[in-house]
């Protein structure tokens, strides 16, 4: 029988509000060996998901858009209000300001092969596995479906 995500998913994971300080979602990360956390709202909620990623902004920094002069005008090379989201995380102090809003998320019944596939085409690491009501139960992760390859080969 196909595996689905819930046979592989782990449960009850760690989450963090919007208002949890970055450092404390740092040392979350560091002591738990954990490349992401899904941010809740008061209710429970899914709201987005802060990794590696999303901190590395806090020690690279940002770079201004490369931009040309012509006849008095400013013309960006890339877009301006992707830099401004960008010098935001950089200088963001709480998840809630950091991190990735609208992730891409899944159910506990989806199978796990389309699971996987959703990852591998979106290149995402995890996976917030959500319930009806959009609260977080679970999340998968690349590793976890690496384990289940793993225990399917024994």
């Amino acid at each position: 029988m196909p595996k689905t995500v819930a046979d592989v998913m782990s449960r009850d994971p760690i989450v963090v509000r919007g208002e949890t300080p970055l450092k404390e979602a740092i040392q979350i990360l560091a002591e738990k060996r954990i490349s992401g956390l899904p941010v809740v709202d008061d209710t429970g909620k899914l709201v987005g998901i802060i990794s590696e990623a999303d901190l590395m902004w806090q020690e690279t920094g940002v770079t201004p858009p490369a931009y040309i002069m012509f006849l008095d005008s400013v013309i960006y090379l890339k877009n301006p209000a992707t830099y401004d989201r960008d010098l935001h995380k950089a200088l963001g102090q709480t998840v809630g300001e950091v991190m990735s809003k609208n992730p891409i998320t899944t159910n506990s019944d989806l199978l796990l092969k389309e699971a996987a596939k959703i990852m591998s085409d979106r290149n995402v690491h995890r996976l917030p596995v959500l319930d009806t009501e959009g609260k977080v139960v679970g999340i998968l992760t690349r590793g976890d479906i690496i384990r289940a390859m793993a225990t399917d080969q024994n």
